[in-house]
């Protein structure tokens, strides 16, 4: 699951390109931004979600009574 949002994201970034050889309006460049923001939140949110993974999957190798 976390894959494909990953590769989701890719090919969104990768058709922005487009965007490189065109000279962008004011209201492309504010709604770029806030594309981006949400680009970077969703891969914030994924770190977050993979580090409490990983917290919870060596709590449960090392102490799987606590569970």
């Amino acid at each position: 699951m976390l894959v494909n949002l990953f590769e989701r994201i890719q090919l969104f970034l990768q058709r922005l390109k487009i965007y490189i050889t065109i000279p962008l309006t004011t209201e492309m460049m504010e709604l770029l931004g806030k594309i981006m923001a949400q680009v970077l939140s969703i891969l914030a949110l994924a770190t977050r979600e993979m580090k409490e993974w990983r917290i919870s999957e060596l709590i449960d190798l090392v102490y799987p009574f606590l569970r």
